[in-house]
């Protein structure tokens, strides 16, 4: 098509976003640069728009030449074995969901065991293949909790890699000191000038090394600075303290008591309450003691409750929040907390002598059970007490499916982990065995991995009793989730016998059979895959 139309000027700066503006808007509305309206206004729109992206291509002037960057660093680490470094690029090529169904199928999901493959992969040193670092940060960027072991094994190029692609930058700043390496701490000066000058990642790394070998210098070393600090940054650095907490702490965190910000205040008082010798400790006593006695003048004898009418200023100072949430009351909220930062220590005292399992099982008055229970299973939890922990457990063989009293699952979750590893296998296998599975999801979470032989044995039991009854197999998908990653691959012999389409019940779910075998399929399925990663990575 041939046509015709006056030479259009050269448009001026800004002029492309006037042309956007004229083609969304219409030539009939908004006249083109330099042309009137009319049949030939949007030919002279398209003439100007083309004249404008050859000056904007031509109009670049060139930018001085980048610098290089430095090679990668070396890896001193052993390589992977071949046959581990083909199972990490299996791995990685998994994606969830490439089923396209909501039925999982007999297959294992291979990136519900890239943690374990990592968590192994680091413990025996191994370093990774070069061309396996993309796909190990894009792995990490889109899931937060593989980030620390992904790094770990993904070792220095990951963060030269990191420095080179804005989507990965996360590297960095997870890293600690974000990458930068860490004076030795016996070099006083580069520590000082570090903390002073360093970023705030730095500063945090800085912080948690030393705390980790010498706890006294990085309180003198966070003492040095914390009036000038910001309240946000003194209470990261106020929460380095947990580790290596002892009685040196106390006189710090008692200044830490008047700070201006309350979220600090009340970090300095819970590490105060977890010193058991405290001062602060001391007085909670006191203001607990005076809230519950024994009652003698019953049959039986009882627990009474008399809660704080008030939240004076000294109980503010240590850590008592005066405000209750919506719904508590203020009573019962002041008396809560006043149980749960006072030394455990102070009720056998204070209770005619008894043990913490007596003590749990007398009865409380006046529906104040709850409230007291639920405190002293966070003080339990605080304090890392192990015997006061047991008595508000309970035996697994309890009638009661939440424990003694009023003890929440939750808060026996929280409870075993003050356990060692296999008192608390033991403790939820019992409960398997007599509650079965369907309230033990919470207390599985908290067992150490691969499970303790008992455990396995109970949660494979279990499995075995709700299939037999026609129970519906879709309830127990979250515990065959977590058998595939923590049970011990030894177990995978037992679930042959469990692997064949059972008669199903008449009362059972249409199906449930077929889905109870496939299921079975995959545990026995991913329990060998996980044997075989466990041998892949042996070093040869």
């Amino acid at each position: 098509m041939n046509r015709t139309s006056a030479p259009v000027d050269a448009p001026a700066a800004g002029a492309w976003e006037g042309l956007v503006t004229t083609a969304l808007l219409g030539t009939d509305r908004r006249p083109t640069p330099g042309a009137g309206p009319g049949p030939e206004a949007p030919v002279a729109l398209l003439d100007a728009a083309a004249v404008e992206t050859v000056r904007r291509r031509a109009g670049l002037r060139p930018a001085r030449a980048a610098e290089r960057p430095q090679p990668a660093p070396e890896d001193p680490r052993p390589p992977l074995p071949e046959a581990a470094a083909r199972r990490l690029a299996m791995l990685l090529a998994d994606r969830p969901g490439a089923s396209g169904g909501g039925r999982r199928g007999a297959a294992p999901d291979l990136m519900e065991l890239l943690p374990q493959w990592l968590a192994t992969a680091n413990a025996r040193g191994f370093a990774p293949p070069p061309q396996v670092l993309p796909a190990l940060l894009d792995a990490a960027r889109g899931r937060t909790d593989l980030r620390p072991a992904v790094l770990e094994f993904a070792g220095p190029r990951a963060l030269w890699l990191a420095r080179l692609n804005q989507d990965w930058r996360f590297a960095l700043r997870s890293a600690p000191g974000g990458g930068a390496a860490l004076p030795r701490l016996e070099d006083a000066d580069r520590i000082r000038r570090l903390w002073q000058e360093g970023l705030f990642a730095e500063r945090v790394a800085l912080l948690t090394a030393l705390r980790s070998r010498e706890p006294s210098a990085a309180r003198d070393l966070l003492e040095t600075t914390w009036a000038t600090e910001r309240a946000e940054d003194r209470l990261m650095f106020l929460d380095s303290l947990r580790s290596g907490l002892g009685p040196g702490d106390e006189p710090f965190l008692e200044q830490a008591l008047a700070d201006r910000s309350r979220n600090v205040r009340a970090t300095a008082a819970e590490l105060l309450s977890a010193l058991p010798g405290s001062a602060l400790a001391a007085r909670m006593a006191v203001r607990a003691e005076a809230c519950v006695a024994v009652d003698r003048t019953q049959s039986t004898p009882a627990i009474v409750v008399e809660a704080p009418h008030e939240c004076d200023p000294g109980m503010e100072r240590d850590g008592v929040v005066a405000k209750a949430p919506a719904g508590r009351g203020e009573r019962s909220w002041w008396f809560g907390q006043l149980v749960e930062a006072a030394p455990l220590g102070t009720w056998s005292r204070r209770l005619g002598g008894r043990t913490p399992r007596e003590i749990v099982a007398l009865p409380v008055a006046d529906d104040w059970q709850g409230e007291l229970h639920a405190a002293w299973c966070r003080a339990a939890v605080r304090q890392q007490d192990a015997e006061w922990s047991r008595a508000l457990l309970g035996e697994p063989s309890a009638p009661e499916a939440g424990g003694p009293g009023a003890v929440s699952l939750a808060e026996r979750a929280k409870l075993l982990g003050t356990l060692d590893a296999d008192e608390r296998a033991g403790w939820v296998a019992g409960f398997i065995a007599t509650h079965g599975l369907s309230e033990a999801f919470q207390l599985l979470g908290v067992c150490a991995v691969p499970w303790a032989a008992p455990l396995g044995r109970a949660v494979v039991d279990a499995l075995n009793i709700a299939r037999d009854a026609g129970s519906y197999p879709w309830s127990f998908s979250g515990v065959m989730g977590l058998a595939e990653r923590c049970l011990d691959p030894s177990e995978a012999g037992r679930l042959d016998a469990l692997l064949a389409v059972p008669d199903e019940p008449e009362n059972a779910s249409p199906g449930a059979g077929g889905y109870w075998a496939e299921s079975f399929l995959r545990l026995s399925t991913t329990l060998r895959l996980r044997a075989a990663m466990t041998e892949e990575l042996r070093a040869p």
